[in-house]
């Protein structure tokens, strides 16, 4: 009998004679350092870090991960699990198991960034202005190795592990679109996970609640009247109205919002002007907005839009503003759900052990895995990657950001123990409660 097999065999024996919890228990606990062990042999490493390095060679953008997922669906032929393709434009879902309730699913991105990659390496992006510079050919990497390991054991899974390669997180909401098409239908939980630089190897982190923040971005355009630059008294200068729209919105988190209620209005672009010596007739500004609560975003989403407008109107110039939903539609707050926390701790815990589990802060980052959250309960949380014998790595969306795939096996036996104990218990309180019914 195989050891997941055995596993399961035990845990539905606990149920119906309480005297074995121990073994029951000691059977579980064996499962993330069994992927774990499987995950780092050298031609299953290897074949993770060919995968990553050919991602990364060839960068592409939400919605346009036509060769990303060409290689997704390659690799799960191969191993003999089924998919569908496409959903949400670029994405495509796997299926491994019985193709029987109960589902769970495990989710990776696959997009890059307009980013040139400035690290200096054999597999540096072939793609000018685009580089993988959050992960997201590490999180597809490791989905892979996680479809892997649990094709070689499908048989003794106890339900069906949906894979989501997702694309268009980076602003694009690509997890709305996976919504939309139903692939989350009678799904039980999803879980996902993301690389970071600010853990060491063999680390985790991860709290229970509200995670990271809700986000939404804007654009305006500021038109006054153009002119020249000496004679300014016959202009009506967008720039100087555009740079008091700015110092304005900086007071909407430091005089408006409760110091308790973290929030964050940042303008990251301005554009305006092509001479030296001439005011344009309008300029254009755009950022992002962040808050953990949906009273307090909608809030900032209304005073932003006053500010812009009004400010403007104080330099006589006119102002328009777009919350671009279309193109960027607004995540909601990344809120993890209380009892998978506290699965996830127990299951990364029996892998790298209890102390290498380091409790987050809330982050004004946002994600677009809390569209799934909002449809089914979920978890989302970090693994390590710093390498103490390396220097800092770079963080996330600098052209210098660099992956330790020392850390690929982590994630995909991490994501693969997930779903296999998930299933497994599952399964067994079915059982128990059935039993427990007949019972009485």
């Amino acid at each position: 009998m195989s050891f997941l097999k055995w596993v399961s065999f035990v845990l539905i024996i606990h149920l119906l004679n309480p005297t074995l919890i121990s073994c029951s228990s000691n059977g579980l606990s064996q499962i993330p350092s069994k992927f774990l062990t499987l995950a780092k042999r050298n031609d299953f490493f290897d074949w993770m870090v060919g995968i990553r390095r050919r991602i990364h060679e060839n960068p592409e953008l939400g919605y346009e991960e036509v060769e990303t997922s060409k290689l997704v669906r390659a690799e799960l032929e191969k191993m003999g699990v089924s998919f569908k393709y496409p959903v949400a434009v670029t994405g495509v879902v796997g299926y491994v198991g019985t193709g029987q309730a109960p589902f769970v699913a495990l989710r990776a991105d696959m997009d890059a960034l307009p980013i040139q990659e400035m690290v200096e390496w054999e597999h540096k992006s072939k793609v000018p202005g685009k580089m993988h510079a959050c992960g997201h050919d590490a999180h597809t990497t490791m989905l892979l190795g996680a479809a892997k390991l649990l094709k070689e054991h499908e048989e003794e899974l106890q339900g069906t592990v949906i894979l989501v390669f997702q694309p268009a997180e980076e602003g694009g909401g690509g997890a709305k679109k996976i919504v939309e098409a139903g692939v989350l239908e009678n799904v039980s939980a999803i879980f996902g996970l993301h690389v970071t630089n600010q853990l060491a190897l063999g680390k985790v982190s991860s709290r229970e609640g509200p995670m990271l923040a809700g986000s939404g971005f804007f654009k305006a355009k500021i038109s006054g009247k153009g002119g020249h630059a000496a004679l300014p008294q016959h202009a009506i200068d967008p720039i100087l109205a555009a740079s008091n729209v700015i110092v304005s919105l900086q007071h909407l988190v430091s005089r408006e919002a409760d110091p308790l209620d973290s929030q964050v209005v940042t303008v990251a672009k301005f554009e305006g002007g092509g001479a030296f010596n001439v005011i344009p007739d309008s300029v254009t500004i755009g950022g992002t907005f962040r808050a953990f609560s949906t009273k307090s975003f909608m809030q900032l989403k209304k005073r932003i839009e006053q500010v812009i407008t009004r400010q403007a109107s104080v330099n006589m110039c006119n102002a328009t503003v777009d919350f671009i939903e279309e193109e960027k539609p607004f995540f909601p707050p990344t809120v993890n759900d209380k009892d998978l926390h506290q699965f996830f701790k127990k299951v990364s815990g029996d892998m790298l052990g209890i102390e290498n589990y380091v409790e987050m802060q809330p982050l004004m980052g946002s994600e677009d895995f809390s569209f799934y959250q909002q449809a089914i309960p979920g978890h989302f949380s970090f693994v390590g990657m710093q390498n103490k014998a390396h220097s800092p790595m770079a963080n996330p969306h600098s052209p210098y950001f660099e992956v330790n795939e020392e850390l690929l096996p982590y994630g995909a036996s991490l994501h693969a123990s997930m779903a296999t104990r998930y299933l497994l218990e599952l399964k067994a309180s079915t059982l128990n409660k059935s039993y427990k019914k007949d019972e009485l």
